[in-house]
């Protein structure tokens, strides 16, 4: 049998080949109308779920979720009390932006708004031009190194010992009076380096209002305005931040100016307290949160607010004492190390060098005086406790810790967030409530809420001490279901005050999207604090960003101590 053989012209070829084009255009128009339907019905599905209540909302979430509980085992616990000093990482995780080469060399902790980068380096161009001048003793060279380290965070590295720089330039003189109040040697060499002023951010309105109904827009006023619920304040972290700390001992202060620690000015600081929804890690989350301008008033110090073109539509209202960034002797310095702290001291103070710093934004507001207040560290340190023990203003905490246990936190993510749960759960109080949820493809909840004692931390610890990482990345479910047990518990106790904290990497690839998530968290008004783990951070951010919560970069080298700060300070 023949077979037939086919043989293709050239005219015949490019009538396929046109013929095969057409085909894929026409099967791309299909696709498109097609996607074009999908996403004209998901906007229409998106319309018709935004149009539900909060209840609503969630529900239409957590029937989409597999939601497992498990039973958790109990723990052995640490009752031995530990130190947060004991969890500081090592001083090579901030590395000196200054690193002198001289025969006699002295390193300094200088405040971030100084030793950074652009408009806060001051103290860095400073030291580089000190460096290059060839000063010398007896013949042998001298320089200066600097590292740049928050006021709080040196401070706790002098108090517990674990590293020593020669010398200290916080941004107020509060630090080194803690310091020496709590056994490190500081001495003071000169009370001010720079010139700088904390104050309060108003809103041009705020500032109106202030003036109509106070008649001058001064601290009094924003203090009551707040007690009175008519502003919403922000402010740091006093525990870290000086701009915190100056501000805790102003209020107690305009409470009670006999006895910063009387009960009235505990009992005026607890009514302005429980009108604040928001207490920033640092002072740079405060500038971040700003920009989204949902508060009326937050702190800030002067030079940073001069620097900031953002802030220009909030006016300064001073408060405290000044922020002169005075320069400490750290123990007791050998003779050479005396005589160049202080030629370098001499040298920050020249005319050419404060005419610089004038450029940084420094020395402004020279004729505010300092508030009369206690500023000796016995005092501090007791308004610290006093600021611990009340900032809650007597409510229960609810919190829920909701914990990234995806395939992608495998290895030292997951390892550092256990650690870092296990040892920070010792600065949670005894008469907080707290539940324990994980998440992955689907949603566990480990541990349910209940009150903090020691039956509960043993659970709480077991389930922490289980966790393992498989599987794809629900995120915003695992924020979902912490939500609803929330909401659930405030339901039973509509006085307590709640918070959600999310450990994660910042990845999603499963389950609710934010588009749906986001309208939950905002109507909750639930503030949700990040952690990330070698992260995206700028998604954790957003998450945070929502309901003015703080966001935590906490990668494998300090994440125990970042995150126990946290916990002291909300927990």
């Amino acid at each position: 049998m023949r077979r037939r053989v086919y043989k293709l012209s050239k005219q015949n070829i490019i009538k396929f080949v046109a013929g095969i084009a057409i085909v894929f255009a026409l099967v791309l128009i299909i696709v498109t109308v097609l996607s074009s339907g999908g996403t004209k019905l998901k906007d229409k599905d998106l319309e018709a779920y935004n149009s539900k209540n909060l209840n609503e909302k969630i529900e239409y979430l957590t029937n989409k979720i597999q939601i497992n509980t498990n039973d958790p085992r109990k723990a052995s616990i640490e009752l031995t009390p530990t130190s947060l000093y004991d969890e500081l990482p090592n001083i090579d995780k901030y590395p000196l932006v200054v690193e002198g080469d001289g025969d006699i060399d002295i390193e300094i902790f200088a405040s971030p708004e100084k030793s950074g980068k652009g408009m806060d380096g001051w103290i860095v161009e400073v030291a580089e031009k000190f460096n290059s001048q060839g000063y010398n003793i007896d013949g042998k060279t001298i320089s200066v190194s600097v590292r740049n380290i928050a006021s709080g965070l040196g401070a706790d590295y002098i108090i517990a010992n674990k590293h020593l720089p020669d010398a200290f330039s916080p941004s107020s003189a509060l630090w080194g009076n803690l310091i020496n109040a709590q056994g490190g040697e500081v001495t003071l060499v000169s009370e001010r380096l720079v010139g700088n002023v904390a104050g309060i951010l108003v809103n041009k309105s705020t500032k109106d209002k202030l003036e109509t109904n106070y008649g001058k827009a001064d601290m009094q006023a924003v203090l009551e305005a707040v007690k009175k619920n008519e502003m919403v304040m922000g402010y740091t972290n006093p525990l870290a931040s000086s701009t915190g700390l100056n501000f805790l001992l102003n209020t107690l202060y305009y409470s009670d100016s006999a006895n910063l620690l009387s009960e009235k000015a505990k009992e005026g600081f607890t009514e302005f307290q429980n009108n604040v929804p928001y207490v920033a890690y640092t002072t740079m989350q405060m500038r971040e949160s700003a920009a989204s301008g949902k508060l009326d008033g937050m702190v800030m110090e002067y030079q940073t607010y001069v620097n900031d073109g953002e802030l220009s539509k909030y006016e300064f209202v001073p408060f405290g004492i000044r922020h002169d960034n005075p320069l400490y002797e750290v123990g007791t310095l050998n003779e050479d190390k005396k005589a160049v702290l202080d030629m370098f001291k001499e040298y920050c103070l020249n005319e050419d060098n404060q005419d610089l710093a004038s450029d940084y934004g420094f020395n402004g507001l020279n004729s505010y005086q300092n508030e009369k207040y206690d500023t000796m560290g016995g005092t501090v340190l007791q308004a610290l406790q006093l600021w611990k023990e009340n900032k809650d203003g007597g409510k229960e905490i609810i919190a829920v810790f909701v914990a990234d246990v995806s395939g992608s936190m495998d290895g030292d993510p997951i390892n550092q967030l256990k650690k870092s749960l296990i040892n920070g759960a010792q600065y949670i109080n005894d008469n907080n409530y707290v539940g324990l949820v994980s998440y992955s493809s689907d949603v566990t909840i480990e541990v349910p809420i209940r009150k903090f004692d020691l039956n509960q931390r043993a659970y709480f610890q077991g389930a922490v001490e289980d966790l393992r990482a498989v599987g794809g990345t629900a995120t915003y479910d695992g924020v979902t279901i912490g939500i609803n047990m929330l909401l659930e518990a405030k339901e039973a106790n509509p006085q307590a005050k709640v918070m959600l904290f999310l450990l994660s990497d910042g990845e999603t690839n499963e389950g609710n999207s934010l588009d749906y998530v986001e309208p939950v968290i905002s109507e909750s008004g639930i503030p949700i604090y990040t952690i990330g783990y070698n992260a995206n951070i700028d998604a954790l951010q957003t998450i945070s960003n929502i309901n003015e919560a703080s966001s935590i970069n906490a990668d494998s080298d300090d994440v125990i101590y970042k995150i126990k700060n946290l916990f002291n300070a909300q927990m």
